[in-house]
C-alpha cells in the first residue's frame, strides 16, 4: 500500500488550467482518469488526510504510485479526452456503467447493396441504422412482421440470399408478399433501397406521411372499384397502426428526446434511460455502477451522457435530453452534445407537464433497478468486499486479494489437452485478461504436470515483462526470466499476435500490443495476489513448485477441490474448510467454475476443428473452393482416393500438376480406423457399405459415440 505523499507533486508544479489527469499503479497501469476545470485545485483534493477521503477514493490513492496530467485548451476538450482515455485504458477505479443485459436493436444494414432488416446486439457498425434498444428480441420480430406487409424489405441472411439467387427461387417470404425478393430481381437495387429508407423513416417516427398516403390509395382503389387492392391497403393500414400501438404515445407534441434518471445510495447508482422518438417510447435501457468517490448526481449524469453518446453522431443524439440534475458546469457538456449531433441540443431538467410526469416514471424504473441489483450478491460491492476479506482471513493473507487468477486443465481422454486462466479483480470477472494455453511440453494425460507447465509459462512471461520494463526487485535473478515456449492467446495463436477472441459468444475484446508507458492492459504483466487451481493437493503442490523454481515468493496459492469444496494450501496435510454460507467460498466457487467453463469451451473448439480436418488440408496450394469442388465431384474422400489422376483432372479448376499432388497426398494418408458406436459395439458404415471413419489428420481416427457419451469423457 503506497503513501500518497510519496508521489505528491511539488507545490506550484500542477498548472491552474483545464486538463485531464491519470493515476497509475506500480506497474504503470492507469487505474483512474479524471478531468478538471483547474487541475491544481482538483488534484489537491486527493492529497489530503486519508481519513477525510471516501473509502473507494482512499483505496485508489493508496493503490496508485504516480499521477500525471495533460493540459487542454477548453473544458470540452477535457471532456472528450477523458472519455477517450476511459475507453482506451479501462481504469479499474473509474465510474463505469454496467449494462444489466445485452440490449437488442432493430438494425437496417444501409451499407449493403440490398439493405437487410435484422436484430443486432453489441457494438454499432458504421453505415447501419439502429432503432431501439428493445427489452426483448421477440418485440422486434413482432414489429418487423407487421411492417413487412407495407415495407417488404429483405430480412434473410447472406447465405440464404446467395442460394436463392443461384437457384432463381425466392424464400417463403418472397412467395407470401413479405419480401420484395431482390434476390431474383423482382425489384431493382434502387427501388429496394428506397423501400428500406421508407422503413427507416417510419421507424424514426415519421408515420403520418405513410398512413395518409395509404389511406388516399385505398380511397382511390375503392372509387375505381378495385376492391381487392383496397382491402389489401386497408390491411396494410391496420398493420401499421398495430405496430404504432405497441409503443404508446407519451408526449403529444411528437418530441424526440432521451430521459435519464438516477437512483443512488452511498455505494452504488442505477441509471435508466427512456428513448422517445416521435412522442413514443422506442427504447429503454439501464446501467448500474459502483460509486468510486463522493460524487454528485450531476457528475453521475455527466458520466452517463459520455457513455450514452460518446460514439454516436447525427440523429442518434436527440434534440432534447432531460436529466434529474445538470452537470457542473453544464456548458461544456451541452457544447459537446451539440458537436456530436451537428445541431443544437437542449440539456435541461423537466419542470412541469407530460415531460415531468414521464421523468417520474423513469425515476421509478431506476429505483426498481437499484433494488433488484442489490439482491444480486455477486454484483454487490459490500458482499464482494466481505468475500475478499473472508478469503484473506482464511488463507492468512496480508491483505485482501484484489486480483485472483484461476487455472484449470481440460482434455478428452488425454487428447487436446488445454488450460485456462481467468482473472477476477475486486471480485468481478475481467474477461479482457482471460488467457488459454495449449499443453505442448509432453503428450498424454497428466493434470499435475500440465498445471506445472502452465504456471511456469505464465509467470515466466511475467518475469520477462518485469525485466523488460526494469521493475526487478532487489536480489531477484533476471536469468530465471524467459519467454514461455508455446504460450497462446485464447484463440490458440502465438503471443506475438497479442489478441484475445471470444470463446462462446462473449463480448469481443482486443488485447493491445505491449508498450512501455501507455497504461494499456498487457498480457501477462500484472501479478495476482492469489493463484487458485482447480484441484487438490497434487495440483496445488505443482503450482507452488513452479513458482518456487522461478523465485517468486510473494504470490499465494490455493486449490479448490470439487468433491467436498475444500480449500488446499501448499504443504498442509489438512484442507481449510470454509462454511457453506461463506461469501468467500461462494467467490472461490465462481472463479473455479468460470475457469472450468473457459477451459472446456476451448477444448471443444479444438476438438471440433480436429474432427473437421481431412487429408486434403495438407495439399499445398489447394484452397477451400477447389477442395469443395473435388468433394462435390467425387462425393467423398474415399472415392477421391480411388480415382486416377486423369479422373481428378476432369474436375473444373484442377490441373494435372495439382491432381498429381492430391493423389500423392491421399496415398500417403492412411485410411482411418472404423468408427465404433460405443453404446452398442456396432461398426458404423457409410452409404457404400464400408465402415464409417472419422479422419482427423493422416493416420489418425476418432472413435464415434453419442454426444452424451463423449461429454461424459471430458475433463
Amino acid at each position: 500500500m503506497a503513501d500518497p505523499s510519496s508521489y505528491r507533486p511539488r507545490p506550484g508544479e500542477i498548472p491552474d488550467s483545464p486538463g485531464v489527469y491519470r493515476f497509475r499503479d506500480e506497474h504503470r497501469r492507469v487505474i483512474y482518469v479524471g478531468k478538471a476545470k483547474s487541475l491544481r485545485q482538483r488534484l489537491a483534493n486527493y492529497f489530503q488526510d486519508l481519513a477525510n477521503l471516501h473509502p473507494r477514493t482512499r483505496t485508489m490513492v493508496t493503490t496508485a504510485a504516480s499521477v500525471e496530467w495533460t493540459v487542454v485548451s477548453t473544458e470540452v476538450e477535457a471532456l472528450q479526452l477523458e472519455y477517450s482515455w476511459i475507453k482506451e485504458f479501462d481504469p479499474r477505479f473509474n465510474v463505469k456503467y454496467r449494462d444489466d443485459k445485452s440490449y437488442p436493436y432493430l438494425a437496417v444494414t444501409m451499407n449493403e447493396e440490398f439493405p437487410r432488416v435484422q436484430v443486432m446486439r453489441g457494438h454499432k457498425k458504421k453505415g447501419v441504422r439502429y432503432f431501439g434498444p428493445y427489452g426483448h428480441a421477440w418485440a422486434i420480430r413482432d414489429t418487423v412482421d407487421l411492417l413487412l406487409r407495407v415495407f417488404p424489405v429483405r430480412t434473410c441472411s447472406a447465405g440464404v440470399f446467395k442460394n436463392a439467387a443461384r437457384t432463381g427461387r425466392p424464400c417463403l417470404l418472397g412467395y407470401i408478399g413479405k419480401c420484395s425478393a431482390p434476390c431474383v430481381e423482382r425489384i431493382s437495387p434502387e427501388d429496394h433501397r428506397e423501400l428500406a429508407e421508407e422503413f427507416c423513416d417510419f421507424m424514426a417516427g415519421r408515420t403520418g406521411t405513410y398512413l395518409r398516403r395509404l389511406e388516399r390509395q385505398m380511397a382511390d382503389a375503392a372509387e375505381e372499384m378495385e376492391y381487392e387492392r383496397a382491402a389489401r391497403l386497408r390491411d396494410d393500414i391496420g398493420a401499421l397502426k398495430k405496430a404504432m400501438e405497441k409503443s404508446a404515445v407519451v408526449l403529444a407534441d411528437a418530441t424526440d428526446a432521451d430521459l435519464i434518471a438516477v437512483a443512488e445510495d452511498e455505494l452504488e447508482a442505477a441509471v435508466q434511460i427512456f428513448h422517445v422518438r416521435g412522442g413514443r417510447v422506442r427504447g429503454q435501457r439501464g446501467w448500474v455502477t459502483d460509486k468510486v468517490e463522493e460524487i454528485t448526481t450531476g457528475a453521475l449524469v455527466e458520466h452517463a451522457l459520455q457513455q450514452l453518446y460518446g460514439e454516436e453522431t447525427g440523429d442518434a443524439v436527440p434534440k432534447e435530453v432531460l436529466v434529474p440534475a445538470l452537470p457542473d458546469p453544464v456548458e461544456p457538456v451541452q457544447q459537446w452534445l451539440t458537436e456530436r449531433r451537428g445541431s443544437g441540443v437542449s440539456l435541461r431538467i423537466p419542470q412541469r407537464g407530460d415531460k415531468k410526469a414521464l421523468m417520474a416514471t423513469v425515476e421509478r424504473n431506476a429505483q426498481q433497478a437499484l433494488v433488484l441489483h442489490k439482491t444480486k450478491r455477486a454484483s454487490d460491492l459490500t458482499t464482494r468486499s466481505r468475500a475478499l476479506e473472508e478469503i484473506a482471513e482464511a488463507l492468512d493473507l496480508d491483505s485482501a486479494p484484489l486480483r485472483i487468477e484461476c487455472y484449470d486443465i481440460s482434455h478428452l481422454q488425454g487428447d487436446d489437452v488445454v488450460a485456462s486462466m481467468v482473472v477476477f479483480e475486486d471480485g468481478l470477472a475481467r474477461k479482457s485478461e482471460y488467457r488459454r494455453f495449449q499443453i505442448k511440453g509432453f503428450a498424454g494425460q497428466d493434470d499435475v504436470r500440465s498445471m506445472h507447465e502452465v504456471i511456469t509459462r505464465r509467470f515466466r512471461r511475467y518475469l520477462a515483462e518485469k525485466e523488460r520494463t526494469g521493475e526487478w526487485a532487489d536480489g531477484q535473478d533476471a536469468d530465471t526470466a524467459g519467454p514461455g515456449v508455446g504460450d497462446v492467446a485464447s484463440d490458440g495463436r502465438p503471443p506475438a499476435d497479442g489478441r484475445v477472441v471470444p470463446d462462446d459468444g462473449e463480448a469481443l475484446v482486443d488485447g493491445p500490443a505491449l508498450k512501455d508507458d501507455d497504461g494499456r492492459p498487457k498480457r501477462f504483466a500484472y501479478p495476482p495476489q492469489l493463484v487458485v487451481v482447480d484441484g487438490g493437493q497434487p495440483q496445488v503442490a505443482a503450482a507452488q513448485r513452479a513458482l518456487d523454481e522461478l523465485g517468486i515468493d510473494d504470490i499465494a496459492v490455493c486449490g479448490l477441490a470439487k468433491r467436498l469444496e475444500e480449500v488446499w494450501l501448499p504443504g498442509d496435510d489438512d484442507p481449510v474448510v470454509l462454511p457453506r454460507t461463506s461469501e468467500g467460498l461462494y467467490l472461490l466457487q465462481r472463479v473455479r467454475d468460470e475457469a472450468h467453463r473457459f477451459a472446456i469451451t476451448y477444448q471443444r473448439v479444438k476438438r471440433a476443428k480436429r474432427f473437421r480436418s481431412s487429408p486434403l488440408d495438407d495439399v499445398p496450394g489447394l484452397g477451400e473452393t477447389r477442395k469443395q469442388a473435388l468433394i462435390k465431384h467425387f462425393g467423398s474422400v474415399k472415392k477421391l482416393r480411388a480415382a486416377t489422376i486423369d479422373q481428378i483432372c476432369e474436375v473444373p479448376g484442377i490441373g494435372r500438376k495439382t491432381a498429381e499432388t492430391v493423389a500423392v497426398a491421399l496415398a500417403r494418408a492412411t485410411p482411418a480406423a472404423p468408427a465404433v458406436n460405443t453404446a452398442t459395439g456396432e461398426i458404423m458404415e457409410d452409404e457404400d457399405g464400408a465402415p464409417e471413419t472419422t479422419t482427423d489428420a493422416p493416420g489418425e481416427s476418432v472413435t464415434a459415440g453419442t454426444p452424451d457419451e463423449r461429454r461424459g469423457q471430458e475433463r
